[in-house]
């Protein structure tokens, strides 16, 4: 059955993909930036997590694998420029750009830096750029890590909305058992819902001699996705044209269902998990607008209340007191004192710069 086409797709590849003993295999990247420059002419915004820096390093510098952790960020400092060189080839042979993103656990978890890290990653797709991110290994404390490049490509779908998050590795999905010690077992293709039971079937080995994640830590990025309105397809990445495999509906895949749609979980998520440090007042007028859709801009603005920084939850209040909605704030409460009343065109003559022309963008905020 063929896929439905997607908006906003995350592609993860681990390292048993992307490199061998040799190094970037070179032709399985030119094929899949083949997939990616035929999505993205049919409309679809592809955003890439791509393993494969520490091996590549390691190989680059004959380092065991048992290295110690301050050799494998330094492996890691080595070999993120040959991967990034590789996607750059490979995406120039396909008419696309490429551009590098390192993330940490921070940029996905405080908002100021989940603000920052969205805005880059939409300004690239806007370009028609191709964001390869990776863990940003090399300088990454241990409270500061993901920890495995399937949970970071999950928080990456989280960030930017997307509608699947694909997870291709040597294996074409869940299976009831491990497939390599009980060659009975059945192939997944459907899941509702991550119980105890489909977890429990995933075991913990990694899949392969070069990656870090396993089926375990799949089940475990999909169930953040899915938490986020975002569907998981779990597929094998060898083979021919393995992204339009999936999206025709000849590629075996196991596919996680979502919650909810991305958006829907995104506001869920501003309404009822964050609390807000702060309030902005509106007018009649600005009010009337964000009823009817439109974003929270400086004009409509009669005051600010309380100390709050960028990222930040707070009210929005109108001439009555009584809430109208709430949001992500993209500016700090300093620099929106500064904007009170000053149209979008004014913001770079006040502050010297822009965060953008709404103080509250529409898809941050939620209506009361």
């Amino acid at each position: 059955m063929a896929m439905p086409p997607a908006r906003r797709l995350v592609v993860k590849l681990g390292s048993a993909l992307v490199t061998d003993a040799a190094g970037p295999r070179t032709a399985f990247l030119a094929a899949l930036a083949a997939d990616v420059a035929a999505l993205a002419r049919a409309g679809t915004q592809i955003i890439i997590v791509s393993s494969g820096a520490v091996a590549l390093g390691r190989a680059r510098l004959g380092m065991p694998r048992s290295a110690r952790l301050e050799l494998k960020q330094a492996a890691a400092a080595v070999g993120q420029p040959l991967l990034m060189r590789a996607w750059d080839r490979a995406l120039a042979g396909a008419g696309l750009v490429a551009a590098q993103l390192l993330l940490t656990a921070r940029d996905t978890e405080d908002r100021r830096a989940f603000l920052n890290a969205r805005g880059t990653i939409a300004a690239l797709l806007r370009i028609k750029a191709v964001p390869i991110i990776n863990e940003n290994d090399s300088t990454a404390t241990a409270e500061l890590r993901v920890g495995d490049n399937d949970r970071l490509s999950a928080r990456v779908a989280q960030l930017v909305g997307a509608d699947y998050l694909v997870l291709l590795s040597d294996v074409d999905g869940l299976y009831s058992a491990d497939p390599r010690q009980h060659p009975d077992a059945e192939h997944v293709a459907e899941i509702a819902a991550l119980t105890p039971e489909i977890l429990a079937s995933a075991g913990d080995a990694a899949s392969d001699g070069v990656g870090t994640g396993g089926m375990r830590t799949k089940l475990e990025a999909a169930r953040i996705a899915a938490a986020a309105g975002c569907v998981t397809l779990i597929a094998s990445g060898t083979g021919d044209r393995p992204l339009l495999r999936l999206f025709d509906g000849t590629g075996r895949r196991s596919r996680i269902a979502a919650q909810d749609s991305p958006a829907r979980a995104y506001k869920a998520w501003i309404a009822g998990t964050l609390s807000p440090v702060g309030a902005i007042r509106v007018d009649a007028g600005a009010a009337a607008a964000l009823g009817r859709g439109s974003s929270l801009l400086p004009s409509g603005v009669s005051a600010i209340e309380g100390v709050f920084r960028r990222g930040d939850c707070v009210l929005v209040l109108d001439d009555h007191g009584c809430e109208v909605a709430r949001g992500l704030s993209r500016y700090d409460a300093e620099e929106a004192e500064r904007l009170v009343g000053v149209r979008s065109a004014g913001i770079v003559e006040r502050l010297g710069y822009s965060r953008g022309d709404a103080l509250i963008h529409r898809d941050d905020m939620v209506l009361r």
